[in-house]
Formats: C-alpha cells, structure tokens, sequence
C-alpha cells in the first residue's frame, strides 16, 4: 500500500483561513475548495492512486506564484506543482493537507526568437503547440512524447520527458535553454538563457527532472530546429521479438542514427491497428518503425542499408514510405498505443524501465515468463533506439488483487532493467510509483546525497513531499544549506 507523509493537522484545522489567504492573492475563479471542483485534480496519468487535495489554487502571473509560495513557505503548507495531470509516476498526486498549485493558465507563447532559433513559453502551453507555432517558419521542437498533444511544456522539463525522435535528437534536457523558476520561499530565479551554455554549476541540468521538488517552473526557452531536407519511414515486419530487438542493435551497431525507431509487439500492434488504422501487417510477432531524416540522397541511401540489415536478421515485410501522410500514417498507431490498448483491458499499467540495447531480447524472453507467474498480459512498445521499455501490463481493478499483481509484475520488470545495466525510468520519471523501487538502484548514502541538494532549494521540504526519495529526512540531519541571490553555499559532503 501506497504510504505519503502524515498530513498536518494543524495545517487541516486552518484550512478556511488557508482558502481565504489563497483568495486574496488569487481573486475570482482561481481557487477551488470545494468537493466537487477539487475531484478533477484527485490524480494524475497513474491513476490507480487518488487523493483529494485541501485546496486548489490556479494562478494565472509570476507574481501570484510567488505570492502563493512564500505564504505557503511561511505557514508551513505543503505544496504540490501540477501541469496538464498527465504524469504517469504520479508525479502530481496531491496531498490532503497540501495546495495543489495548477499552472494551466499560463499557457501563452511569449515569443519565437527564429534567429536564435528559440521560442519563450509558459508552462501550460502543450507540447505539439509549440510546433504548431513555428510551422509556418519550417522549424520544430523536436522532443515528441505520445502525449504531446495534451502534455505540457513545464511538465516535460519536471519528467525530462523524451519522445519517438529522442535518439537522435535528444531528450528535453537537450532541447531547453533556460528556465524562469520560483522557489519555495518566493524569490524568482533564472538558470540559463537564449544562449547553448552557461558557466558555473550546471542548475539547468539539474533542474530538467527534478519532478517538481525543486521549485516551480513559470518559463521556459526552448531550443528549434529547422525542419529535414527529407523525412522517410520503414516499417518493418518479423516473426519474432527477439529479431526484432537484434535488428535495433544491428542498425546502430551499423553506425546508422534514425531520426526515430519505435518497437511494437503483437498485442500493441493489434490494438493499435484497430484504433488508428495505420496498416500495420497483423501476422508479425513485431514491428520496427524507423524513421530516416536529412539530405535525400543520405536518407536513400540509409533506407536501403536499414532493409538489409533487418532482411538479415529474418524481417518478413520492409515498408518504406512513399510521402509525409503515409510516414505520418505509420506514426499515427505508435502515437496511439495507450489509447488503443485501453480498448483491450479495463485497467493497464505503463512501465518506462530503460536497458542497454543488446539485453533487449534478454529483457522481452524474460517478461514472457513473468507473463506467466502473474497470470496478467503484457503489450510492448518501446523506444528500442535508446532501450526505453514501455511495458503496459493489462489487468482489471475490478477483480480482487490484480492491481496489486499489476504492481509486483511492474517492480519485477524494473527490478530486471536495473540488473541487466539500465536504469529504473527513462521519461516518466519517480514519483510515486517507483519511489520505494529507488533502493534497488541507488544506496542510502547516494540517496541522501540527492536529498541534500533539494534541501538547498526547499529547506522544509515543503515542495512534493512523498515523491521519489523512500525515506525523508530532515534537513538539519543532511546538513542545510541555501540559496541567496542565486549564490549556493553546499555543505562539505563525504568523499567516495
């Protein structure tokens, strides 16, 4: 069972002097205390846990976050950061004695820089809009999570979230310059800026995953790429996972870096194919979708080396698209694999382990087999370019005990991704469902370590408590440090 922190009773007993402050600084419609505007925001993407928030507050300026947070900050109130919910680590679960702080109106681009080849955004704004916006000016954002056309921005940065075209064009890490923050106590900070590099410590990188724990994100500047000279995708078909996943590592192994390369077996390919009609061959065991960008005689010239290389290892169908809608089309099933796979089971759970490429078959005989022990299904799409698993396993919370197997099956698969070399998420990050998990990766030494470093932003841990560490401990116990004027004093740690 799920446990967070023990909620506050004297924060509960001042609930209605907490709602009447929030509604000072946010006036109107921009705090929800009542029951039934509080349920919409119960839980995130990981919907097998829920709580109701104390309060929900929505500002729509800096100065109101500032403002909320330095209240909070003084009176002791939990607080927990929210972009569009759709975090699938519970991420933004609330607290029962926390504010649940919404940034779903700040949702404006502020401006596109094209000569620097950069556009300034708010945090609400969704991923796939920032594209939109820049279309017309032959440019994109590159990193495309499946969710892009609901998942914010500000809660990219928090997960560092990737996408299909993450393997060659980098994860958000790679593709933000600069943030606007606010801290705990209220003071606005900025870390980098238009520019690709900054001196001193690295508090972008730092900041890019820290799932909210940190401070909370009001801008972001985000690098853009010019659109490829030309665009192609191969669909492939084979009889079997495992030639499937020695294809990936032969295509790397080659030298070859696909813009994207998307692995599906047979229970996502056919939910998929129901859903999007994407014209997937439903007599393979699995599917290959490699996409190849660039100058056109470079792109020709891959297609043909990529087709070679998936012949040799058994590929029984090879694919290439013939022009943007038909690419487009072969994307639309793989975009749509978790809604498609909700149309097969009433319940599923997403896994985001990541491995080495070459334990890839390793990993999927090894499911196979946990399949069995569990007595639950399991449909694969991964990012197999850089060995990012997104096992959904499918189970039904109606039935006594499947949500608890569900969850056993999960901590197993990421258990084996760190064994074989990988690491416990890839772009879903902590939260709460791999919380208790973060001991099978990390000692307690490391993990207080990373403490320490939240303690220098948020010094009473006020910020998403009960996410990704397993164990809290306070401050004065770490040794405590802070931020001023964004000078940071670190205390002297233990040497390894």
């Amino acid at each position: 069972m799920l446990k967070m922190p023990d909620p506050d009773k004297d924060v509960l007993a001042r609930r209605e002097e907490i709602v009447r402050a929030l509604r000072q600084i946010v006036p109107g419609e921009g705090v929800i205390d009542e029951e039934s505007g509080r349920r919409a925001y119960e839980c995130d993407g990981l919907t097998a846990y829920q709580q109701m928030p104390m309060v929900v507050v929505l500002p729509e300026t800096v100065e109101q976050v500032s403002a909320i947070l330095k209240y909070c900050d003084a009176g002791g109130i939990r607080v927990v950061p929210r972009g569009a919910g759709t975090s699938l680590s519970g991420g933004a679960l609330p607290l029962e004695d926390g504010v649940l702080l919404g940034l779903g109106k700040f949702n404006r681009i502020l401006e596109v820089d094209e000569d620097n080849r950069c556009a300034v955004v708010q945090p609400g704004v969704t991923n796939l809009a920032i594209t939109h916006a820049v279309t017309d000016r032959d440019m994109y954002y590159a990193p495309d999570p499946s969710s892009q056309i609901a998942c914010s921005i500000g809660g990219n940065v928090a997960e560092n979230s990737g996408g299909v075209h993450c393997l060659k064009y980098g994860l958000t890490t790679n593709n933000i310059l600069g943030v606007q923050m606010v801290l705990m106590d209220g003071e606005v900070v900025r870390f980098g800026g238009r520019h690709l590099d900054s001196a001193g410590y690295d508090f972008l990188g730092l900041i890019t995953g820290s799932e909210g724990l940190l401070g909370v994100i009001t801008e972001v500047t985000v690098r853009l790429l010019k659109k490829p000279e030309t665009a192609r995708a191969v669909l492939i078909g084979f009889p079997s996972t495992e030639q499937a996943g020695d294809t990936v590592g032969a295509i790397i192994g080659a030298g070859i870096v696909p813009g994207g390369m998307e692995m599906m077996d047979k229970p996502a390919i056919h939910a998929s194919e129901q859903f999007a009609n994407a014209g997937y061959p439903l007599d393979v065991e699995a599917i290959l979708i490699v996409e190849l960008d660039g100058p056109e005689v470079e792109v020709d010239y891959l297609i043909g080396r990529v087709e070679e290389l998936a012949r040799a290892e058994g590929a029984t169908e090879v694919r290439v698209s013939q022009n943007d809608e038909e690419r487009e089309r072969f994307w639309s099933g793989r975009k749509n694999a978790f809604p498609a796979v909700g149309r097969i089971s009433p319940d599923y759970y997403c896994m985001d382990g990541t491995i080495p490429r070459r334990r890839l078959s390793e990993v999927l005989a090894a499911m196979r087999d946990m399949e069995k022990k569990y007595g639950l299904r399991v449909a694969n799409v991964f990012h197999a370019g850089d060995g990012n698993l997104h096992p959904l396993i499918l189970y039904d919370a109606n039935v006594p005990g499947e949500l608890e197997r569900a969850e056993n099956f999960g901590a197993d698969i990421l258990k084996l991704c760190v064994k074989v070399g990988g690491v416990l998420t890839g772009e879903h990050g902590v939260g709460v469902e791999k919380r208790d998990l973060m001991g099978e990766m990390f000692t307690e030494d490391d993990l207080k370590q990373q403490q320490r470093v939240k303690c220098a932003f948020d010094p009473q841990q006020l910020l998403n408590p009960g996410k990704v560490f397993p164990t809290l401990h306070r401050c004065a116990e770490l040794g405590r440090v802070h931020i001023h004027g964004g000078q940071t004093r670190f205390p002297e740690l233990p040497r390894f």
